[in-house]
Formats: C-alpha cells, structure tokens, sequence
C-alpha cells in the first residue's frame, strides 16, 4: 500500500537538515509522529494540544487529512481488486 503524500498536508512540512528531514508541524520541531503515538496511548487531542503547545486546529488538520488519504487509498485498492477479479 502506498504512504502517504505529506506534502499535500499544509499543517507540515519537511526542513533538511531539520530533525533530519522528519515530517514536523509547520514553522515547529515537533515531529507529527509525536501526535500519532500519544494518541495510539490513549490521550485527547485536547490533552496533546496542551502538552506539546500545538493549536489544537493543527492536529485536527493532520488528523483530517490521514483520514481523507487513507480513504482514497482505500478506493483505489479496492478499485484495483474489483478491476482484477472481471
């Protein structure tokens, strides 16, 4: 399955030389990673915001683009499977 193009994100942005060219939240050095994994453990967006200073805008903004790529990625595989079992 294909990543995802963070590129198209515009809550981040990737700066050589920057945390090694790590994908961080705009104008930040606050990888987005950090995001994923305090929310895989169990904390709010709300409480992520506070911890790390980030406008909670921002991680709804990452959050809802995830959401959007994933699920175009999803049709385009199911697309792929329905194409190949004709």
């Amino acid at each position: 399955m294909a990543s995802l193009d963070w590129s198209q994100c515009p809550a981040v942005e990737s700066v050589p030389g920057r945390l090694s060219g790590a994908w961080v939240f705009r104008d930040t050095r606050l990888p987005i990673s950090v995001v994923f994994d305090n929310l895989a453990a169990g904390a709010t967006v709300d409480e992520v915001s506070e911890w790390f200073e980030i406008p909670k805008e921002l991680i709804v903004q990452l959050i809802d683009f995830t959401a959007r790529s994933s699920e175009a990625t999803a049709e385009m595989v199911s697309a792929s499977v329905n194409a190949d079992s004709l």
